[in-house]
């Protein structure tokens, strides 16, 4: 038997004031698959998104994940999705692995790996035990970038994760949306950057082109 794709949407469609902000959209979504979302700003991007991660329910068409319908409550779904908003969502008065820490304890499935250790992953060792609030933007990016390191998630949605970090941060997380793909997992971001050095499984939606 065929399996279901593991996100489809069928003639989804994202309202604002009354008006769509795209044209319809039919996207297969496969395992193992990275897709970039880019357009002008104002198009949508971020309300795609939000309701590939059951934050905005206000919605023309269907989403299915695994052929089951996102617009009833799916903890399970939850429970496999991490999502990482363009905001850095940290408490400022918390250190770095104080923040880590707790958003572990939001985790379905969390990871054994120790906190200084991601965080050493993520460029921040030396850091760990400095309020984020004394971080400079790019660093609080990385911070807020390890919760992808926490838990055993297969979808990862990520609203414009490149914000405020360096070239070197940038391909290190290319390689790690690379290598979540290779293990089966789905990566979703959105980014206006003009990527290299992209894999064969990366799909590429210009919300531009969608544009009613």
């Amino acid at each position: 038997m065929t399996q279901p794709d593991f996100i489809r949407t069928q003639k989804l469609s994202c309202p604002r004031d009354d008006l769509p902000l795209f044209q319809p959209l039919d996207l297969r979504i496969q395992r193992g698959e990275i897709w970039q979302i880019s357009g002008p700003n104002g198009c949508g991007k971020t309300t795609l998104l939000h309701s590939l991660c059951t934050l905005f329910s206000d919605y023309e068409g269907e989403i299915l994940w695994q052929g089951k319908s996102l617009r009833q409550p799916l903890p399970s779904y939850l429970a496999q999705c991490c999502y990482i908003g363009h905001q850095a969502a940290l408490h400022p008065p918390l250190s770095a692995r104080e923040n880590l820490h707790f958003y572990r304890q939001l985790c379905s499935n969390p990871l054994e790996q120790p906190l200084n250790d991601i965080l050493n992953t993520v460029g921040l060792y030396g850091f760990e035990d400095v309020p984020v609030q004394h971080l400079s933007a790019g660093q609080r990016r990385r911070v807020t970038l390890g919760r992808l390191l926490l838990a055993d998630t297969p979808l990862w949605i990520l609203d414009e994760p490149f914000t405020a970090i360096d070239p070197q941060g940038i391909q290190w997380l290319l390689e790690l949306f690379i290598r979540h793909s290779q293990q089966r997992g789905v990566v979703i971001f959105s980014s206006h950057h003009h990527l290299a050095g992209l894999p064969a499984n990366m799909h590429h939606l210009n919300l531009a082109n969608f544009q009613p």
